[in-house]
């Protein structure tokens, strides 16, 4: 491992005790949600992964070094330093090289989860291909992330401002395993299914611990895609999600909104549109993505 990751004592001991581990990112801290809502969201995470059994490890970027399981302290230090930068693989030698604070993707999650030997990473949507991706280009560094480094992450399928027919097909180009917990379809986010399958269902999560443990046995190399649909009682009406979806599109294309800068417009776009609904829905898959992500640590720690 590279002495640019550095482990807090904490997760170090966890992992050398063979301890269930679960990485968490802090994108959402600086980025996905308004101060202090950003910071108060990570802290419950962190809780609800503890009260299932497994030890949470929060990842972000300080003094020149990738931190795998910043304390509160550290938290608060990104949460409320200005000009804090959104970290994928792409500036993340660039952003430590200059000792600034950078709050990780799921790509930069995933690769500091890699590094440092977590194997289960909860988070609340994946980035995927992007709806004007033809004329644009864009693509997110998390499905190149997801196809080279070996991490289960617990999401609630892509972001559903994100092209989702498309995302689902290049995953499985990359070679990215899509399992889907209590589903057949692939999460839609805000909502339960999106009418695209998963490569296979596990009804339980001891089931998915053990494709995932067969799927490292095997060497396949490539991360798995745990699909866990927001909680019935917590997905958006369609009557409120469609036309805020719709809404938020034009307006990211009126405005021209290009690359980094489009999925927190859109997020903000969706907030706006529902009434804040969509956040209090955000807040619910992020709190059910890392129950379950603790207790597929759980099971994979049982099998060592």
């Amino acid at each position: 491992m590279s002495e640019l990751v550095k482990l807090s004592q904490g997760i170090a001991e966890a992992l050398r005790r063979h301890r269930p581990v679960v990485a968490l990112e802090t994108t959402l801290v600086t980025h996905g949600l308004p101060h202090p809502q950003g910071l108060e969201t990570a802290l419950a995470l962190e809780e609800v992964v503890r009260g299932h059994g497994a030890v949470p490890a929060t990842i972000g970027i300080l003094d020149g070094a990738v931190r795998v399981g910043i304390g509160r302290d550290e938290l608060e230090r990104l949460a409320t330093a200005p000009g804090v930068v959104k970290v994928n693989p792409g500036n993340l030698a660039a952003t430590v090289a200059a000792g600034l604070p950078g709050s990780t993707t799921v790509a930069a999650t995933m690769f500091a989860a890699a590094a440092a030997g977590i194997g289960v990473f909860a988070t609340g949507g994946i980035g995927g291909v992007h709806r004007d991706a033809a004329e644009s280009g864009d693509v997110s560094a998390d499905l190149t992330a997801l196809s080279r480094h070996a991490v289960a992450v617990v999401c609630a399928g892509a972001k559903a401002i994100l092209d989702l027919p498309r995302t689902v097909e290049l995953l499985e180009t990359l070679g990215v395993p899509v399992l889907g917990l209590g589903t057949d379809e692939f999460p839609a986010f805000y909502r339960r299914s999106s009418g695209l399958r998963v490569d296979r269902r596990c009804e339980t999560v001891d089931e998915l611990a053990a494709v995932i443990a067969a799927h490292a046995s095997l060497g396949l190399g490539t991360g798995v895609l745990v699909g866990n649909p927001i909680p019935e009682a917590d997905e958006l009406p369609t009557a409120s999600y469609e036309p805020a979806l719709a809404g938020a599109l034009a307006a990211a294309a009126e405005r021209g909104v290009r690359g980094r800068a489009v999925t927190p417009f859109l997020l903000e776009q969706m907030r706006e549109r529902t009434g804040g609904a969509s956040v209090t829905a955000n807040l619910a898959l992020l709190r059910h993505n890392a129950a379950v992500a603790a207790e597929l640590a759980r099971a994979l720690a049982r099998r060592i």
